[in-house]
């Protein structure tokens, strides 16, 4: 199952262990799917091509189009590149491991997996905190926020967002492979993470466990309480609104906000703090946040917005696209 080899000496009386080194790992999958590969294979695909072809139209959109050169939209922009990477960290393995039974995956893959993880997750979790912080300028300080938001601001919290998350990923890694691996070396989950991975290895894992839990804990209750706090200030500021029209358009724009805010900190909740949840139920959470989430969240955005609509429109050069017909 594994291959490579090295002595390590551990004194236990007088006794030697003969330890291989795993340069591998095996990918158990999805449970309790026996006959159902090539359904899940096609469904699994639909929205992986969806997720890419959804939010590479909102790049389109906003890259090609001058009216959508502001803070919301640049910041969404950023949002729909996170949502392809995000997908794409567990998903092509998954559609090769149902197609073609092709369960091993190298080191240095789960390593890249690991990071880029928790590198694209940190840094969505702290994109929507920026948004939620945007949203609330432009609510509750309309005749500032072009002084508070404006372009330089915004790629320093962009910047900001990257870096920070990258470190994240660097850390989380790093935690989870200094370990030492020698056998076993099958991973009882669809993909590589901390928690699964580090279960493999032969040293005591209690440490990393307890630093990698507290650090994506704190980093994702944090950012949550900002995003409350925030949206706690922007129903105020909707509620003592006169205008009919501008109470609509801000009610609108922050419920979207609201509901993928949900769509990504729900699934996180499930995972990180309930560690009691059945595999059964950790494995449909664990995809609808890695699979179907960064499919919805072009939809609930932009999508259904007019100006990305109309955007879209003049783009393709069309009088009207079936996708963004639905009101």
């Amino acid at each position: 199952m594994w291959s490579g080899s090295f002595n390590s000496s551990h004194r236990n009386g007088s006794h030697q262990q003969n330890h291989t080194v795993v340069t591998y790992f095996i990918l158990l999958g999805i449970p309790h799917i026996e006959g159902l590969h090539t359904i899940l294979f096609i469904v699994f695909l639909i929205f992986y091509l969806c997720t890419l072809l959804g939010n590479m139209m909102i790049m389109m959109a906003v890259v090609f189009n001058f009216h959508l050169h502001t803070p919301m939209y640049f910041f969404l922009c950023n949002l729909a590149i996170l949502d392809i990477g995000f997908s794409s960290v567990s998903t092509p393995k998954v559609l090769a491991n149902l197609w073609g039974q092709s369960r091993t995956i190298s080191m240095g893959g789960c390593m890249s997996q690991v990071f880029f993880y928790h590198f694209m997750g940190c840094s969505e979790c702290l994109l929507y905190t920026v948004m939620a912080y945007d949203r609330y300028i432009a609510i509750c300080h309309p005749l500032r926020y072009l002084v508070l938001m404006n372009w330089k601001m915004c790629v320093i919290l962009a910047v900001g967002v990257w870096i920070s998350s990258s470190v994240q990923g660097i850390v989380l890694t790093s935690l989870t492979f200094i370990l030492p691996y020698c056998g076993p070396n099958e991973i009882d989950y669809f993909f590589c993470d901390i928690f699964p991975v580090v279960k493999l290895a032969c040293a005591d894992t209690t440490t990393v466990e307890t630093v990698g839990f507290n650090n994506i804990g704190i980093v994702g209750m944090t950012c949550f309480l900002l995003i409350l706090l925030s949206y706690v200030r922007i129903i105020y500021s909707i509620v003592q609104m006169n205008a009919g029209e501008g109470r609509r358009k801000a009610a609108s724009t922050c419920a979207s906000h609201l509901l993928v805010v949900t769509f990504f900190f729900g699934p996180c909740a499930l995972i990180y703090t309930q560690p009691s949840l059945s595999g059964i139920l950790v494995t449909p959470v664990q995809i609808f946040g890695n699979v179907v989430t960064p499919m919805l969240n072009p939809i609930i955005y932009t999508l259904r917005n007019k100006e990305v609509k109309a955007a879209l429109k003049k783009i393709m050069g069309t009088k009207l696209l079936p996708l963004l017909t639905l009101e």
